[in-house]
């Protein structure tokens, strides 16, 4: 098994962060061009909207198929066969002139781009040691971070520099790039120990896992958090391009450097799980978000800035952490238990802008702000659960 600090740990945990980076980067690469999606081709910001959540959902429900299919098949294969089918989407994404053209593509790549988050948790949790499983995801999920901040780096300097087509073909040489060094750095498997590949025994799978009631937590626990945390980001790019900050898709994508605080984030909680229990870590970054929810609503351009740093930071130490806590506990079939978990995650991002919504019509900002304290309210609560479990099973392993 892989130690942590070993040369062959960093060079796997670094190939797993550049895939995570491809991946994520493709996913948000739409989220500053929302604004000029919605005036290009006369739509709502609901509809313009959709070329970010059509991914978010295929992504979602394509986690199922992949995450079963790894614990059959095998890992490193699936993940680069995957990322090339990413590369060829991005690349046709380009050369789309219509935005139901640009629906279907958007549609079909979250279906490539469930491939690497479906199962590299689990490859993790097949070759590293749990110490270092711990210190791997917290660093792949920064992976996560970074793919969203250049995604969308990219999305807002080139597409206000060169336009649209050109943000998805400059998007498509960057995933090549990525496609290769993951290949030739991410060590093949060691340790998978392939399983009949049984619908029945998958379907049993999922329903152990849903009546886990730790796992299922976890699951609600991010997906309800990801339900927020993302379309947060949808709506306040509508906020900033209009008055009194008039900020372009430029500026907009520099906003999303607010996500380095959740790089930090995802990096320190394996740390931290050390010496605190991993749901009095998902507690105190829902509490964080929860605070950095209400820095947002001032008038200020540069306290909106550091309420989303105080959300990032929040979001991603919960997440890393709970990801890390199903891989964990999952008692079999950890690639599905991970794919489980994302599913949720995701269908959380594709729905919540519908929730948001409503509070938008509503009452702008304050009303997104309010509807988000609504459900991070039962995230919390959902936490001190997992608290309470814990403690219960310290006991009886001490009554023992």
């Amino acid at each position: 098994m892989i130690e942590v600090g070993s040369s062959v740990f960093w060079r796997g945990t670094l190939a797993l962060v550049i895939g995570s980076f491809m991946i994520f980067a493709n996913v948000y690469v739409t989220q500053p061009l929302l604004p000029m999606i919605a005036k290009e081709f006369s739509i709502s910001p609901l509809q313009a909207s959709g070329s970010f959540t059509i991914t978010t959902l295929t992504l979602g429900i394509s986690l199922l198929f992949y995450g079963p299919i790894s614990d059959a098949l095998g890992r490193k294969g699936i993940m680069v066969m995957t990322m090339v089918g990413i590369t060829l989407t991005t690349f046709c994404l380009s050369l789309v002139q219509s935005y139901e053209s640009l629906l279907l593509l958007r549609g079909l790549q979250g279906f490539f781009l469930a491939g690497l988050p479906a199962i590299a948790v689990a490859y993790l949790g097949d070759e590293y040691t749990p110490e270092a499983l711990m210190v791997a995801v917290g660093l792949y999920i920064s992976g996560n971070t970074l793919g969203g901040i250049g995604g969308r780096l990219i999305g807002g300097f080139v597409g206000e520099w060169q336009g649209r087509s050109a943000t998805f073909g400059v998007m498509s040489a960057v995933s090549l790039v990525c496609l290769l060094a993951f290949f030739f750095l991410l060590p093949k498997s060691q340790h998978f120990e392939p399983k009949p590949l049984r619908v029945g025994h998958i379907l049993n799978n999922m329903k152990d896992h849903l009546q886990n009631r730790r796992l299922l937590t976890c699951y609600l626990i991010g997906g309800f958090s990801f339900f927020i945390f993302i379309n947060q980001y949808s709506y306040v790019t509508f906020v900033l391009e209009a008055a009194p900050y008039h900020l372009t898709a430029k500026y907009v994508g520099l906003l999303f450097l607010t996500y380095l605080s959740g790089t930090l984030g995802s990096a320190i909680s394996g740390k931290l799980a050390k010496r605190w229990s991993q749901p009095n870590i998902m507690v105190l970054g829902t509490c964080i978000f929860i605070f950095g929810s209400l820095v947002t609503l001032s008038d200020s351009l540069l306290a909106i800035i550091i309420g989303l740093l105080i959300n990032s930071f929040g979001f991603f130490l919960c997440h890393s952490t709970t990801s890390s806590f199903v891989s964990r506990h999952a008692k079999h079939a950890k690639a599905s238990a991970s794919s489980l978990y994302l599913v949720f995650y995701y269908l959380g991002a594709s729905l919540g802008g519908f929730y948001l919504d409503p509070f938008w019509q509503a009452n702008g900002w304050t009303g997104v702000v309010m509807g988000s304290w609504l459900i991070l309210g039962v995230v919390a609560l959902a936490g001190v659960s997992l608290i309470k479990d814990n403690k219960r099973a310290i006991q009886m392993k001490a009554t023992q």
